[in-house]
């Protein structure tokens, strides 16, 4: 059967054949995943972005899979080697480890002790080894072999020669090698101790210094967290399995016979190939599916924190003021128009005498009596919860209660700020300053603000800098590239960082049309995106219906219904004699509209309730509503946390361990897994997302390795419920008992949450 990826994905993925076809061939045609999964629902079957971006990666992998399958082929075709029964194998291998294996005796190789046994002429006795005959002595036939000239001196190193040959034959069998990577798979335990003599001052990984658990079971962060320690030289990590049941097996599959005279030498030849070739061949591979695994998990942990740190909820275009706090050289204020441009800023200091103090309060004051912000934004780093206060107070004393303080994350903010970016933006400004107009920036905007960062240095996943930094770079561009084609782009205010993430842009047009702006005033019309250099038909195609102009010369420039959709919607305007702009001004007027009457080949009803929805809240922001914080004013400090306190806190982080919570004291408190809710709970993000309010209870502070353990769990247990502070545990299926040493893990949350 020839080659058929569309054919594989669909089976794979539960869809109809014809959907997976028309995705591969959109994407091929030149478009990107969120304009097909926004403008072409009739070609792809209402496919989501999920889906359509899962069908790009295995028609890529599958494509690279078929490649790799071709030139093996070719390969051995051109050694003369290739049966057909060795073809229809290699045709038939579904992954890469087992072509591979199939691969593997084909392959080119570096010299080893089997490729000098057979220079030695001894291949002919490894062939009697293996073929295991009822008659013969292995001595006597060792005897011819013996050649002083060829290095072979006795009876003793032929035979030894010809085991290393077997030894290398028994561990490029196919099947040898699936059986032995399936075994340790699904009954091996990754194990790890202290290296003798190896100092761990800090104790972070005090947990993995007498370890083992099942491969099978091991979570993504503890897996990452115990490789870290044998990349730091702490730790000694390996694979366990039960040795003698595979040996044994491996025996069966070469048809080891008791009863033949060379039937010690095959036994020593697999104890020698299982030890020296086997086992670390595949416990190399095997840990490095692990680790693909867990870097896979560990990067939709943080896919799924970022993703929700994109769309926290906006305050909007507000005129905002940005404090950058700073104990040693000040706190810096930046104040910012309603669309983010920089206005003025000041600097008032928290550590100083009662007079100074009443004077910097005065001139706060003054500074936000100058520039009237809907709201002030206060950086969450050291000095944060006291420049809030100081803002508190000098706010309340000024009678200017009324203007919102709010804690925001500076994550990533000290890397903008430092950035080229920032330099030519704001070339005179310290690096400070810049930083506290990009704290009020993201008050307004925090997606607008964030695209302008590295994602993996906003720091909301977990052990990113262990993980293969390329699938990381490329799955959280994806989170921001969908991110912020969801949520739409105001084309006349948009920074270049920001349109350069709208589908079909891309940074070369982002500054072209930036320059274009500035140039000729505003965009009047999306139509005029043609004008730009280089933006052609297909870029403005993929771009336009992503990009709003409120307020333009067109009503639906404002809404996310797509240039090529405008003559349908003005046949609707027509058909209930309306006109196009009270048509996206009044809701109730689209109810009158029978989507069934125009269905057509190309257009169905999913573009056509769209369509609708947009007339009924044209280029609505989908974000929640924002809501600020609300810290309490006694805690200050770790000092201050008492177990059994009740507070209300922030989701700052969210790993597969449990949930980080910043509950104003500079330190985020962690909420394990078991202290989730009062059921169990298998995955964090089930229960919380990064940017939540949440209500915790202290459980326990640590001050010396400043820690502290938060709960969500309800103080007094449901009826019939276990106690709260103990997770409820899932039956599992019993274990084949094994011959290794029994796991010794206590299981300390914190020490999942390793020093970067």
């Amino acid at each position: 059967m020839p080659f058929d990826p569309v054919l594989l994905i669909a089976r794979e993925l539960a869809l109809p054949d014809a959907k997976v076809s028309a995705v591969v061939q959109l994407l091929a045609d030149g478009n990107t995943v969120p304009f097909v999964a926004r403008y072409r629902k009739e070609a792809t079957g209402n496919l989501d972005e999920i889906q359509i971006r899962t069908i790009e990666e295995r028609h890529q992998y599958l494509a690279e899979f078929h490649k790799r399958r071709q030139a093996i082929l070719t390969t051995i075709e051109e050694q003369g080697k290739l049966t057909d029964e060795l073809k229809s194998k290699i045709e038939a291998a579904t992954t890469k480890a087992e072509l591979e294996d199939l691969y593997l005796p084909y392959k080119p190789k570096r010299r080893t002790r089997a490729t000098i046994a057979r220079e030695k002429g001894l291949e002919p006795l490894a062939v009697r080894m293996l073929e295991q005959p009822e008659t013969g002595d292995p001595l006597a036939e060792a005897e011819a072999f013996v050649d002083a000239e060829k290095g072979v001196e006795d009876v003793t190193a032929a035979l030894k020669g010809a085991r290393d040959i077997a030894a290398e034959i028994i561990a490029e069998n196919a099947e040898i090698r699936t059986l032995v990577r399936n075994r340790n798979a699904n009954q091996g335990a990754l194990v790890s101790q202290l290296v003798p003599g190896k100092a761990d001052a800090s104790e972070k990984f005090k947990d993995y210094y007498d370890y083992s658990e099942s491969i099978g079971a091991i979570p993504s962060h503890r897996f990452l967290a115990v490789r870290r320690g044998e990349r730091e030289g702490v730790l000694k990590v390996g694979i366990q399995v039960e040795n003698d049941l595979l040996l044994s097996e491996i025996a069966t599959v070469m048809n080891h016979r008791e009863t033949s005279p060379f039937s010690e030498e095959l036994t020593l030849a697999i104890h020698d190939s299982y030890q020296r070739l086997l086992s670390p061949s595949v416990e190399t591979d095997l840990r490095a599916d692990l680790k693909m695994a867990a870097d896979r998990a560990a990067v939709e942990v943080f896919a799924s924190n970022l993703r929700s740190l994109l769309l926290a909820p906006p305050f909007g275009t507000k005129p905002s003021i940005g404090i950058d706090p700073g104990l040693r050289t000040g706190c810096k204020c930046a104040a910012v128009s309603a669309t983010g441009k920089f206005l003025g800023n000041m600097t008032f200091n928290l550590v100083q005498g009662k007079d100074s103090a009443a004077r910097g309060k005065e001139d706060l004051a003054a500074f936000v009596k100058r520039f009237d912000p809907g709201a002030i934004a206060v950086g969450n780093g050291t000095g944060g919860r006291e420049a809030e206060k100081f803002a508190r107070e000098a706010l309340r004393e000024a009678s200017l209660g009324h203007i919102v303080v709010v804690q925001v994350s500076e994550a990533g903010a000290s890397v903008y700020s430092a950035s080229e970016l920032a330099g030519k933006e704001f070339p005179d400004l310290d690096l400070t300053v810049r930083g506290a107009i990009s704290i009020a920036r993201r008050l307004q905007d925090p997606l607008a603000e964030l695209v302008k960062i590295e994602p993996k240095s906003i720091g909301v996943g977990q052990y990113q800098h262990d993980v293969h930094q390329p699938l990381l770079v490329r799955k959280l561009d994806e989170v921001v590239e969908s991110c912020v084609n969801h949520v739409g782009v105001t084309l006349n205010t948009a920074s270049a960082p920001l349109l350069a993430r709208v589908a079909g842009i891309g940074p070369k047009l982002a500054e072209n049309i930036v320059a274009h702006r500035e140039v000729n005033g505003a965009f009047k019309r999306r139509k005029d995106l043609l004008g730009v250099a280089k933006l052609g038909p297909k870029a403005f195609e993929q771009a336009a219906g992503f990009l709003r102009i409120p307020n333009g010369e067109h009503p639906l420039d404002a809404s996310a219904v797509h240039p090529e959709r405008y003559g349908l919607v003005e046949q609707m305007a027509s058909d209930i004699q309306v006109d196009l702009a009270l048509l996206t001004s009044n809701a109730s007027l689209a109810d009158r509209i029978d989507i069934s009457s125009y269905v057509s080949d190309d257009v169905g009803e999913p573009t056509l309730r769209d369509i609708i929805a947009e007339l009924k809240k044209p280029g609505l922001d989908p974000r929640d509503t924002f809501n600020p914080p609300a810290f309490r004013e006694d805690v200050q400090t770790m000092e201050d946390l008492q177990e059994g306190m009740k507070l209300e806190g922030i989701v700052t982080n969210v790993t597969a361990f449990g949930a980080f919570v910043d509950v104003g004291v500079h330190q985020d408190g962690l909420v394990h897994v078991s202290e989730l809710a009062d059921r169990f709970v298998r995955d964090p993000a089930e229960i919380v997302k990064v940017g939540d309010k949440i209500s915790v209870r202290v459980i326990g502070v640590d001050l010396a390795r400043k820690r502290i353990s938060l709960s969500a769990k309800s103080e007094v247990p449901p009826k019939g419920a276990s106690h709260p502070t103990k997770q409820a545990k899932r039956p599992q299926k019993p274990m084949r008992p094994q011959k290794q040493r029994p796991a010794k893990f206590t299981y300390n949350p914190f020490a999942d949450l390793l020093k970067k």
